[in-house]
């Protein structure tokens, strides 16, 4: 059998979960979770979603590794605020309980599959990973920053924010200059990471979306496409991964 006949017809998109307490029928166990809009948009796409739930045991790096060389491409998914520690600084008290062994799973995987040059988008939470990871550090509670709730107005509700894209970005020629997207985020970039490039902002300066230039297909967007239905992220993710793939 040829190499062509062995490739999957779909290409393979990675999306980390996280651990839960969880009850479902008579159960009430500790899973790997994820919202199921993310499985549905990345198949709705034409990807194969697969999931990628937190691995600490043994060398995190080579599990990492073995992770990346199994897709064609990844998504870091959105959830809990990124560890304080991480960046050097002291937990705000708005700031969620750390997730230690996810954050180091995480930061694994998105430090090899930009060694791999794996298309990556990172959603939210996976923006603010992607940033503090090379260096970056974040805002920890945006209304204290900007006096306004407008990115999360209460917990559980999205907000609607007009978003100004960089002309000539590679997030521009996917979603246009001026999209309306859903947000439900209280923290946000704020010192730039290595190789880190703002190609979208809120009117209020908040930095709603990344890209890394080094990098053949790596964006980082604060908002929820997955919510929306609104597909053309993730189809660009997936078509970069097919091309990944041959």
């Amino acid at each position: 059998m040829t190499d062509a006949a062995r490739r999957p017809l779909l290409p393979r998109i990675g999306l980390t979960t996280y651990v839960e307490q969880v009850r479902w029928g008579a159960w009430d166990e500790r899973a790997a979770v994820l919202t199921a809009s993310y499985v549905e948009s990345v198949a709705a796409a034409g990807g194969l979603p697969m999931l990628l739930p937190p691995i600490v045991r043994g060398d995190l790096h080579t599990t990492a590794a073995a992770a990346v060389a199994a897709i064609d491409g990844l998504v870091l998914t959105g959830g809990a605020d990124v560890d304080p520690a991480r960046y050097g600084a002291e937990p705000h008290p708005e700031s969620d309980a750390p997730q230690p062994d996810r954050d180091e799973w995480e930061a694994a995987l998105m430090q090899a599959a930009l060694l791999a040059d794996l298309p990556l988008l990172a959603i939210c939470r996976g923006v603010q990973l992607l940033n503090v990871a090379r260096g970056g550090t974040l805002h920890q509670h945006l209304p204290e920053v900007l006096d306004e709730s407008t990115h999360r107005p209460t917990r559980g509700a999205y907000a609607t924010v007009a978003v100004d894209v960089e002309r000539g970005s590679r997030l521009a020629s996917i979603v246009g200059r001026a999209p309306k997207v859903s947000c439900h985020h209280h923290q946000a970039i704020d010192q730039l990471g290595e190789g880190v490039a703002v190609c979208a902002r809120a009117a209020d300066g908040t930095v709603e979306a990344v890209e890394l230039a080094s990098a053949r297909f790596a964006l980082g967007v604060q908002w929820h496409p997955e919510e929306t239905g609104d597909l053309t992220l993730f189809a660009a993710l997936v078509a970069a991964a097919g091309d990944a793939a041959t």
